[in-house]
């Protein structure tokens, strides 16, 4: 009988639609081709027998990639002892007890077991560390689920001792698949209302990826529809289903790098609608406004520099009036930021500049400094000749000296090479007359 036979909503299901459509077998997994490939760590741990060595893993993937399903077909073919914990609830005395059970059990019975944790990013480093010993004696296989990236999520002992498998995003024709069965499986809505070819595209945009999201979605249309006694999802009911699309990101992980890496990209490239796309998406997964405005101070000078100098004015200026005015309209000001640097000439000749000195420096070209440039404030300074013959650019026509201000194995270098980009191009006429100026060639000398 159908979930929806005899008047049964999803709302009184046993299950939400999400959980009675995981596959029950790996045919029925859609989208992660490569992770369950033949030979594959994943597909070998799936096809295991009890008494065949296996590998901890690692799944990384986004919500609704099948994190979750591919542990539940391990639990029923592994022929191991499967216990699950998730790291929202489970604590280090947890973890102990699942690995004393786990040895207890290997050493009398022989029998293995698998230990699946759930957000295994949420545990601290004393959790983890908790689950070394289990993991390098194999007393357990750790079968262990992050939206995070482990590299940043998960200590290094146990990302070395482990396989991590990653699993991508589903695209819109995998979402859709998995919607179109569930509205027809028995495990599913089984045919008790149409839903419109419109109305599916729209779950599976909003989805962004994400079955489950998806499937909630279809779940909540399907169940207003039938309560109002229409046979059919609209796209209406689609949309009063689901409002908003999803977002993903974390902003401690490889998405929040990801995102922010895009959007420093799309701004040095002069794409001011990528860059405003990658600012939206900041902005909607609720990113602190504080470290967008920190990007675009250091990207005004990294990028941009003397080519249009009013860059780090704007946004020095836009950190302070989001700190002042706060969300959601320090939104508008982040992206009047982000025009101007996106739409600005552009040029690394600052960072390039600082980056050879600093290599100079760290190479011991230091050397004293001159003479005439020490300080000659201090009693006794005089004597030892500090600003003896230093020539005052105020007191010279034109106010730039003919003198030495490197140190004697550093003249002749070089630093500040502008481009031809903007404003910067006045610069290049600018700094070359000072240098000569400075040399002597068009300077003045202290009388």
């Amino acid at each position: 009988m159908s979930l929806f036979d005899e008047g049964l909503s999803p709302l009184r299901a046993s299950a939400p639609l999400a959980v009675r459509m995981r596959p029950r077998t790996i045919d029925e997994v859609i989208g992660q081709d490569a992770a369950l490939a033949p030979g594959s760590p994943l597909r070998t741990l799936l096809t295991a027998t009890q008494d065949a060595p296996v590998v901890s893993v690692i799944l990384w993937g986004p919500p609704g990639t099948g994190k979750t399903t591919l542990a539940s077909l391990l639990s029923a073919g592994i022929g191991r002892d499967f216990v699950e914990l998730s790291a929202v609830t489970a604590g280090v005395k947890d973890v102990r007890l699942v690995i004393e059970r786990a040895r207890d059990g290997l050493a009398l019975q022989g029998r293995g077991t698998v230990l699946f944790i759930d957000e295994v990013h949420r545990f601290s480093k004393t959790q983890q560390d908790a689950l070394l010993p289990a993991v390098e004696n194999g007393w357990v296989t750790l079968i262990a689920a992050t939206t995070e990236n482990p590299s940043f999520s998960v200590i290094s002992p146990l990302l070395s001792r482990s396989v991590v498998v990653a699993l991508t995003p589903l695209g819109d024709p995998q979402v859709e698949q998995l919607v179109r069965r569930a509205v027809e499986d028995e495990r599913g809505l089984s045919g008790a209302v149409g839903v419109d070819d419109d109305a599916i595209a729209h779950l599976v945009r909003t989805a962004n990826g994400d079955a489950r999201r998806a499937l909630t979605g279809l779940e909540a249309a399907a169940t207003s529809a039938l309560s109002a006694g229409e046979s059919r999802v609209t796209l209406a009911a689609a949309e009063r289903a689901v409002q908003q699309a999803s977002v993903p990101y974390d902003k401690d992980g490889d998405q929040h790098y990801d995102v922010i890496s895009a959007f420093i990209k799309s701004v040095r490239g002069s794409d001011p609608e990528a860059a405003l796309h990658y600012l939206a998406r900041m902005i909607e997964a609720g990113e602190d406004p504080r470290f967008i405005a920190r990007r675009l101070m250091i990207l005004a000078s990294e990028d941009i520099g003397m080519a249009d100098p009013s860059v780090l004015q704007t946004a020095v200026a836009a950190a302070q009036a989001v700190a002042m005015i706060g969300m959601p309209e320090g939104s508008i000001i982040l992206a009047h930021a982000t025009l101007h640097a996106a739409l600005a000439p552009k040029s690394n000749a600052v960072v390039l500049g600082i980056g050879a000195a600093i290599a100079d420096v760290r190479a011991g070209g230091i050397g004293r400094v001159p003479p005439h440039l020490r300080d000659a404030h201090y009693p006794g300074a005089s004597a030892l000749g500090h600003g003896r013959g230093y020539a005052y650019p105020h007191d010279l026509p034109g106010g730039v000296a003919a003198q030495q201000y490197l140190p004697d194995e550093l003249v002749g270098r070089v630093y500040f090479r502008p481009t031809g980009h903007g404003a910067e191009a006045a610069w290049t006429e600018v700094a070359e007359r000072l240098r000569s100026m400075r040399t002597g060639a068009g300077g003045t000398k202290a009388p």
